[in-house]
């Protein structure tokens, strides 16, 4: 999974990585899953509650839940941005929101810190769209993130620390493909396994 194999570039941070990953899955498996936006909706509210609960009640028994407690990431960093582009993607289908929410926050989370600078949440949302195309069935809704994550594509020399290479070998895997103008592949195949290899390689 492509996810595992980011988590692999965060060090001594991987186990919070997958576990942060694991959540992304899970809220993506909340959207696949919905046919009524109310329902996904109160779904992602009890994310929401569920991981924000200072008594830690809420959601206790959740294996997920109990893992994020003990790693100390209840509530993520970007949490309500997140859970915001999952909610667009299900209410009305708004690229834009989803994206900036969804991998903004998503990316957000994985640098563990309560601040961070504005491209990186572009970043994300570049890749959530990227992954995005990898995925929905619509060809045209597929051709619009593309074109929209060509106008969010980062500009300038950006300095990347280095806790956040899983977040820039993400970021530079979506953006060859967007260039190009190709969907991301619906699974881990070997060619992006061997992409993500020399993208890792070039990014220090």
């Amino acid at each position: 999974m492509l996810a595992a194999l980011l988590s692999a570039y965060a060090g001594r941070e991987i186990s919070r990585h997958r576990l942060l990953w694991t959540l992304d899955a899970r809220l993506a498996r909340v959207a696949a899953t919905t046919t009524e936006a109310m329902i996904g909706q109160l779904r992602l509210a009890w994310w929401q509650e569920a991981l924000s609960d200072t008594a830690d009640v809420m959601g206790r028994g959740d294996p997920l839940v109990d893992a994020l407690r003990a790693a100390g990431e209840a509530p993520p960093a970007g949490l309500t941005s997140w859970l915001d582009g999952w909610e667009a993607i299900i209410a009305d289908a708004d690229l834009e929101t989803y994206a900036t929410g969804r991998g903004g926050g998503l990316f957000h989370s994985l640098a563990g810190e309560t601040k961070v600078p504005a491209w990186l949440q572009q970043a994300g949302a570049v890749w959530a769209l990227w992954d995005f195309t990898g995925h929905v069935k619509d060809p045209e809704l597929g051709t619009q993130a593309l074109d929209i994550a060509r106008n969010m594509l980062l500009t300038g020399d950006r300095v990347w620390p280095a806790a956040w290479r899983p977040m820039r070998i993400a970021y530079e895997l979506a953006r060859t493909d967007i260039v190009r103008g190709k969907a991301a592949p619906n699974r881990l195949t070997p060619r992006l396994y061997f992409r993500l290899l020399r993208t890792a390689l070039g990014v220090r």
